[in-house]
């Protein structure tokens, strides 16, 4: 389990994460939402260490770390192992082939030989459909396609949990649902996830969990269907104003 305790994150002395405790359980997909500006992304990254909070605590079931302390490479190294990221642009090495986007890291920090980092590559993607595309370029790729490989990538260095930040944002719809359907094929394998997302039906149907955050401030922590089968006023409103059809989330609060 991933539990982060009394996170407070400043930029130009400004707040933007109020004292936030909250835990993500091991195989689990636990999705963190709330408006823009909210603090989503900036929480999400504290567990990857590409945001150092002030203070606070980030433990995992076998090592934790305090934000207020210096941390040593070999400490970095240690949690960054625990986790992978996927990010909303791909962030693919444009002059490097799929095959050598997925196995660079293994080889390189895993310490995998070649060919076993290229076998575990090849079933990877298999399993999100793009076997055969070893040899291809990210420029030859669609964004979906792309995205696709990216969480290869993830899945590729054997982490305990994989982290998403908005990882259909930059797709239109159709990309959009394919990324989707491999991230919900993950979560009924057991894939501990964490994962940011404006996507409310994807969010209701894979999650296990969800964190609401407005204004850095927890609002909501608790399991999927009461966040959206009994939503307070608050959230009520929040989902009526991403919604094409208002009333819908009246219904669904019904069911």
């Amino acid at each position: 389990m991933i539990s982060m305790k009394n996170i407070i994150k400043k930029y130009d002395g400004k707040t933007v994460l109020h004292d936030i405790s909250v835990d993500f359980p091991d195989g689990q997909t636990s999705v963190i939402l709330g408006p823009s500006g909210s603090g989503k992304s900036t929480l999400l990254r504290s567990i990857d260490l590409l945001v150092r909070p002030e203070s606070g605590t980030l433990s995992f079931s076998d090592l934790s770390y305090d934000y207020s302390t210096t941390l040593s490479s070999k400490e970095s190294f240690q949690i960054r192992r625990k986790t992978s990221m996927v990010f909303q642009n791909w962030n693919l090495f444009p002059n490097l082939t799929v095959l050598r986007n997925i196995t660079e890291a293994p080889v390189n920090v895993l310490k995998q030989s070649k060919s076993e980092a290229e076998d575990e590559a090849k079933k990877l993607l298999e399993g999100v459909g793009l076997a055969g595309y070893e040899d291809r370029y990210p420029g030859q790729l669609s964004g979906g396609q792309q995205q696709r490989i990216s969480i290869c990538r993830a899945l590729a260095m054997n982490p305990d949990y994989i982290l998403l930040d908005e990882p259909t944002s930059a797709l239109d719809p159709e990309l959009e649902t394919q990324v989707l359907k491999i991230l919900e094929n993950l979560a009924k394998m057991g894939q501990s996830m964490v994962i940011v997302t404006h996507n409310m039906d994807f969010a209701r149907l894979v999650s296990d969990k969800i964190v609401f955050i407005e204004d850095g401030k927890k609002v909501f922590d608790g399991p999927t269907n009461d966040f959206f089968e009994h939503p307070t006023p608050r959230i009520k409103d929040f989902l009526a104003g991403i919604s094409l059809d208002p009333n819908s989330i009246e219904e669904k609060s019904k069911d």
